[in-house]
């Protein structure tokens, strides 16, 4: 079976159900399954007619549509591989996924990001043809084109479907038509990492390694036809994908947002899922805020004295129900967690009405908005046939539960490798299949009783072993190629990237002051005892960054300057000199929390 296969089993038991809207594209679309079904089919069989083969790469770089699906199952559906990406990458970064995949075509969002690409992209790579999903033609710069064909989406599909007319034909005439079988073991996609400008590592993800996710997610995620998901993340994240195509095996109708629109239509579609990363929740959270914080100082304090009660009533509430968070594995006496357990059904049951009229009065608008009703504060249990293990991060011995490591997971999803990078592919995959994720967690230890008694096996992610910053956006930023651009200024001795508010990185630097002053005197910024202010001192330093970085994909946000450089002996570098960032970002977390405040 192969990914494409989902779409012929949708048609048939959701035929006339909406499966997607799409209201924000020109033109707004609305499709049945079996007209996704049709289209999937009609683009997969332009793709051949104008020469696609087996296991040839295309790049489809593109934001997220019904039409992105489209293109997406339909390179899919001919056994070719997709190589996918956003409009947002810059022109560099893509150039560099094409020409490593070994691309031999392109498909493209919008006349808007194929000029944008024109000079500095399209010029330069080869390419067979290039289909254009929304707009026309004849709005193209076609002077880069160079004689390569240009398609649009309903050239494509025109030709799939009379192709596909001439082959039914055939086949009624007696001639057989065999396409090549695709494989569980093939490679379905490739989805390169993102924010870093070395080499490129694109991860093969197989159609058994999707298929595991489609057929597995309902255990969480338990969807009945009608249901509604609201798409909005980029869909060439491997989370947001897998959803997706979950979600249409069930016959959920999805309908595609973007972060503009996404409170509007929170409340006009009522989706029951949505699939997000912490910064849109953040926004809502800060939206909320802000409607609490203006208004009159009699309202604030009743709803800031209610949503108190209720997160008061919610840990009572957790005592009781036993899906208390703990990393602690001893558990407690009966005698304690009789009196615990008691204590806290009192002290929810007095709380109850205030937390009620907190529904009423606060919650209501938000919960009618959003929908959201639970978060427990963990990964959850693994999802089926995956096998989870905490290591030690020095010895990578085997930690018990509860104990903090390397999160290894092992099971069908994990990926085939990177793509022409083995030696990559061997850093984070063993021999036994076990995968080094990069972060850092534990798991709830096993407790038959006591407030813990419902959290066993649970997986906590707490952060990364690696350097890798993950910001709210879904973005990655590694901070070593910051650090060595910024690290060229004269004026900078060390400098660390830190990213603890997950929104924007900042950095500490420990100056290079003889060169600080110097630059001061030849600027004549030099107070009336030849010193230099600590605030002229930053502006030096953020102009050295803004020269530097130019040509970062991310730039430095807040700067805490520090005195004491990072050496040996005071335990923030190791003995071959590298930099222990934990140990200093442990060592001056105080500051950099006042620095994100």
């Amino acid at each position: 079976m192969a990914v494409p296969d989902i779409w012929r089993t949708a048609a048939e038991k959701y035929a006339d159900r909406v499966a997607l809207v799409d209201p924000y594209h020109e033109p707004p679309s609305e499709l049945t399954y079996k007209q996704l079904e049709q289209e999937i089919l009609d683009f997969s069989q332009g793709l051949r007619a104008i020469g696609v083969a087996p296991d040839e790469k295309i790049a489809l770089f593109a934001d997220n549509s019904c039409r992105w699906l489209v293109a997406d199952q339909g390179i899919m559906a001919t056994g070719a591989i997709n190589v996918v990406r956003g409009t947002r990458s810059s022109d560099e970064e893509l150039f560099q996924i094409y020409t490593h995949s070994e691309s031999i075509a392109l498909v493209v969002d919008s006349p808007q990001f194929f000029n944008r690409l024109a000079e500095s992209f399209i010029s330069r790579i080869n390419a067979r043809f290039i289909v254009l999903l929304w707009g026309e033609k004849s709005c193209l710069n076609s002077e880069v084109v160079n004689g390569i064909p240009l398609y649009d989406f309903k050239d494509i599909t025109q030709l799939g479907r009379e192709s596909r007319n001439t082959l039914r034909h055939s086949h009624e005439q007696g001639q057989q038509v065999v396409f090549e079988t695709i494989t569980p073991d093939d490679v379905a996609t490739l989805i390169y990492t993102s924010g870093t400008s070395g080499t490129p590592k694109g991860v093969m993800l197989t159609h058994r390694n999707l298929l595991h996710q489609i057929k597995n997610l309902w255990d969480f995620v338990p969807a009945v036809p009608g249901d509604r998901f609201l798409s909005m993340l980029p869909p060439w994240h491997a989370y947001e994908r897998a959803s997706e195509y979950f979600i249409f095996t069930y016959g959920i109708q999805q309908v595609y947002t973007t972060v503009k629109y996404l409170k509007e239509d929170l409340q006009r579609y009522q989706p029951q899922y949505i699939v997000s990363v912490p910064l849109v929740y953040e926004t809502l959270y800060s939206s909320i805020q802000r409607q609490i914080s203006s208004s009159s100082t009699a309202r604030k304090f009743v709803a800031l004295a209610l949503i108190k009660i209720s997160l008061l009533y919610m840990e009572a509430k957790r005592i009781y129900e036993g899906t208390v968070l703990s990393n602690n594995p001893v558990k407690p006496s009966f005698i304690v967690y009789m009196v615990n357990w008691l204590s806290a059904r009192i002290v929810a049951a007095l709380l109850w009405p205030l937390h009620n009229l907190a529904k009423t009065l606060v919650y209501k608008k938000i919960h009618s908005a959003i929908g959201i009703s639970k978060v427990l504060g963990t990964v959850g249990h693994p999802v089926k046939h995956t096998e989870i293990k905490v290591v030690d991060m020095e010895t990578g011995e085997v930690l018990p539960d509860g104990s903090k490591g390397v999160v290894k997971v092992r099971g069908p999803q994990v990926m085939k490798g990177y793509y022409k990078n083995p030696s990559a592919t061997n850093k984070v995959l063993d021999q036994e299949g076990w995968f080094d994720t990069g972060d850092i967690g534990w798991i709830a230890p096993h407790c038959p009783t006591g407030p813990s008694r419902k959290c066993g096996g649970m997986l906590v992610l707490e952060g990364r072993a690696k350097d890798t910053i993950v910001l709210t956006t879904g973005e990655n930023v590694e901070p070593a190629e910051i650090e060595e651009a910024a690290s060229r200024s004269d004026l900078i001795n060390q400098i660390v990237v830190v990213g603890q508010d997950k929104r924007r990185i900042g950095a500490l630097i420990v100056p290079n002051y003889d060169e600080v002053l110097a630059t001061a005197k030849r600027k004549s910024i030099l107070d009336g005892n030849n010193e230099l202010a600590k605030d002229k001192v930053l502006n030096l330093l953020y102009d050295e960054l803004r020269t530097w970085m130019v040509d970062c994909s991310f730039q430095i946000g807040p700067i805490l300057i520090v005195d004491e450089p990072f050496t040996v002996d005071n335990g923030l570098l190791t003995p071959t000199l590298k930099l222990r960032r934990d140990k200093v970002t442990a060592k001056y977390h105080r500051e950099i929390d006042a620095l994100y405040k």
